[in-house]
């Protein structure tokens, strides 16, 4: 029997407000050590800590009302004017967040939390009457600190498991693709496990081996599968959600006019006021339609701030311990993203900001040395460009010397000393991305593994964007990730390729050219051609996908392929479009990124560019 079986409900309700409740307080607390004389903003903390009391308390989670009062009694003590904030002061109240955090995972499975360490208990205690206490007893206490812990509002019930491959209502992709042709390659005959088997594996939570996992207790609702949504709910203005509705309304009553006129047509009648009245109801539709899909994809936008100012504790953790004073600085928080995206960029983020304050950043006494300020600077940003989302980190540490880089590189042969000799300087600064790259000599607990920004990399093109440095030694760094606003919608080029549509994201696409073969020259290996004075190189796309073709390619698209271009000759255009794509679940074609469908029916592969010219450009 779950410990709190009698009040799921109060208990998830308890869970989403505490969580929400807990990052501003966690927020509120890195900004005061800025402000220690803001008694707005220790109120503010106090009474966040106050308001979990009292939910723990009416839940009876004794363990969690206990550190939430040893907690209230060291901030009282602090709005009285009895103590300052110190940084040991506030090494002490954080290690109590994360313990709440801890608590909340193991309430969040239906189990009554297990106590604080006593020794945070007794820090909190000491600090509170203004007696000293070991704050290198603290670590280790934080069990719960790298968990998000925030428990959104569901916006839909979790969907029943289908078969793998197929979702409710959709497609059946595996089947489009089979019978376009036949058995794909790659394909696994290995099944996936069903959802309801995924959503019930544990989550790490910091809590002891000895707690029964209770799947019954992870959704609102006792379903099963409240870890798996969970991980896919998602805030939504009531505003938005209105605009939906007031779409779908409007949908509805067209439906209505278009089955009038289906009457009408089936009752004989087909004069041309029937034509007209018809044609407008389908241009209705389609705005109609359009308008949902807009307001749907603006009902998954989030705005990126939420998640920037979970970053301000890491940075400034991060910093204690390595005895540097650094602070970050958050702009563009307002700016908006596809939530896949904005869960996706977490680890890419948390690497480069750990790089930026171990690596980036000096001592003090280093900064002082030089000129510097005390205080380093870390700043990290957001904007929308286009249909693209710029986000930055830089710092006004140290910098990167691309010579060091270089040199370090073939050290640790990572890359070859002739190969690095040509290179310059911001090909040398791109060599941070290699798998096993490091500048570190000695391997800590933070750095000097040799992973880290080659994980960055891969996630961040994983999401269809890209990622550039800028750095000059003494004067800090810039990294600077270009995302897509969302992954749900792609702009694509439909062509032809005998006699078969496919697709390929418009992104990388720079113009449509006419390819005769008088034009096309070997050189070397391979083919290439001359366009406006750059040589190009040439592949043939049914050669890419391991087709033959009796007539070579008259026309061709030029790609952008990281900094380089290439000619890709196809047979044909159909033209522009955007598309849904859904992953062919289960089978794995190389240099395939998923299907969609086109407006006929017929099946078309979105084709992943990069994947395909692995190894021949």
């Amino acid at each position: 029997m779950s410990a709190f079986s009698d009040m799921q409900d109060l208990l998830a309700d308890f869970l989403t407000e505490a969580a929400d409740l807990l990052d501003d307080v966690d927020i509120g607390l890195v900004e005061l050590e800025q402000r220690p004389h803001d008694t707005g903003l220790l109120n503010q903390v106090f009474r966040g800590f106050h308001t979990v009391k009292g939910g723990a308390g009416f839940l009876e989670a004794t363990p969690l009302v206990e550190l939430c009062h040893r907690g209230e009694n060291l901030l009282d003590q602090l709005r009285s004017g009895a103590l300052r904030v110190t940084p040991e002061i506030m090494d002490v109240i954080l290690a109590a967040t994360g313990e709440v955090r801890r608590m909340f995972a193991e309430m969040e499975r239906g189990a009554m939390p297990e106590p604080a360490p006593e020794a945070l208990l007794r820090a909190l205690e000491a600090a509170a009457k203004g007696e000293s206490f070991d704050a290198r007893s603290l670590r280790g206490t934080e069990a719960g600190r790298g968990q998000e812990g925030t428990a959104e509002v569901e916006t839909a019930a979790p969907a029943k498991p289908q078969p793998p491959g197929q979702a409710a209502g959709e497609p059946d992709w595996l089947g489009y693709y089979r019978a376009a042709f036949g058995e794909p390659p790659g394909s696994s005959s290995a099944t996936t496990a069903p959802a309801q088997e995924q959503a019930q594996a544990p989550r790490e939570s910091g809590a002891p081996a000895s707690k029964p996992y209770r799947p019954e207790m992870l959704s609102p609702s006792g379903g099963a599968q409240g870890a798996a949504a969970k991980d896919s709910t998602i805030r939504v203005d009531t505003a938005r959600f209105d605009q939906i509705l007031n779409l779908s309304g409007e949908i509805g009553l067209t439906k209505n006019r278009l089955s009038c006129l289906r009457d009408t047509l089936l009752g004989g009648r087909r004069d041309e006021a029937v034509a007209e009245t018809l044609d407008a109801v389908f241009s209705q539709l389609d705005t109609l339609v359009s308008d949902l899909q807009s307001a749907v994809m603006m009902a998954r936008m989030q705005p990126v701030g939420r998640v920037f100012q979970k970053y301000s504790r890491l940075a400034r953790d991060l910093a204690r311990q390595l005895g540097k004073d650094v602070e970050l600085i958050i702009t563009g928080g307002e700016t908006e993203v596809d939530k896949t995206i904005l869960d996706e960029l977490n680890d890419p983020l948390v690497h480069l900001i750990r790089n930026a304050v171990d690596h980036g950043i000096e001592t003090m006494a280093e900064r002082r040395s030089v000129g510097k300020p005390a205080r380093g600077t870390v700043h990290l940003s957001a904007r929308q460009t286009g249909d693209s989302i710029v986000v930055e980190v830089s710092d006004d540490g140290r910098g990167m010397d691309p010579e060091v880089i270089r040199r370090k590189a073939v050290e640790k042969g990572v890359i070859g000393a002739e190969e690095a000799a040509v290179l310059d300087h911001a090909h040398c600064l791109q060599l941070i991305f290699l798998p096993g790259f490091s500048t570190r000599s000695e391997v800590s607990d933070l750095s000097g593994r040799g992973v880290g920004m080659d994980v960055v990399k891969t996630n961040i093109e994983k999401l269809k964007g890209q990622i550039d440095i800028h750095s000059s030694p003494g004067m800090g760094s810039r990294i600077v990730i270009s995302l897509p606003l969302t992954l749900a919608i792609l702009p694509v080029l439909m062509l032809k390729l005998l006699d078969q549509p496919y697709a390929i994201p418009l992104s990388v696409v720079r113009e449509i050219i006419p390819l005769r073969q008088e034009d096309i020259h070997q050189v070397g290996h391979g083919q290439a051609l001359s366009l406006r004075g750059e040589v190009l190189p040439v592949f043939d796309l049914a050669a890419l996908l391991g087709r033959e073709r009796e007539q070579p390619p008259s026309l061709a698209v030029v790609l952008a392929h990281g900094e380089r271009q290439l000619v890709l000759g196809v047979d044909g255009f159909i033209g522009q479009d955007e598309v849904m794509i859904k992953p062919l679940e289960g089978i794995h074609p190389r240099g395939v990124a998923g299907a969609t469908l086109s407006g006929d029916g017929t099946l078309v592969l979105v084709l992943e560019m990069k994947q395909l010219l692995e190894g021949v450009f």
